[in-house]
């Protein structure tokens, strides 16, 4: 017979990495609530003009993506080294520039015709 180890982790590693707490999830779910009724409030109620507005949406998309990324994607907890990270940031520039040069070139359309 061959001798079997006291691990039994069916192909896991030693050490487990805990993926969050109920208590992490839920200040991340009640976070994302209170940064999604912001803006609707704002909107349906007409409450600030329209550049207050446009920054008060901006503002709060930008606060829910790090509320998604820290309590949910795990962001910050990694030990190894950050290519999730890296592959994130790396996206996020391609996503920018996409936006941005369509932007651009429609502006640049509008003043041609």
């Amino acid at each position: 017979m061959s001798q079997h180890s006291s691990n039994h982790g069916h192909g896991h590693h030693e050490e487990q990495h805990s993926h969050g707490s109920l208590k992490s999830y839920t200040i991340g779910f009640l976070l994302s609530i209170v940064l999604t009724i912001i803006p609707m409030v704002v909107v349906f109620n007409g409450l600030l003009e329209r550049t207050a507005t446009l920054v008060v949406i901006l503002l709060t998309a930008v606060a829910q993506l790090l509320v998604q990324l820290i309590f949910f994607m795990h962001i910050r907890e990694a030990d190894q080294p950050r290519y999730n990270l890296m592959a994130l940031i790396l996206g996020g520039i391609l996503v920018i520039t996409i936006v941005a040069g369509s932007v651009w070139i429609m502006s640049f359309n509008s003043v041609v015709q």
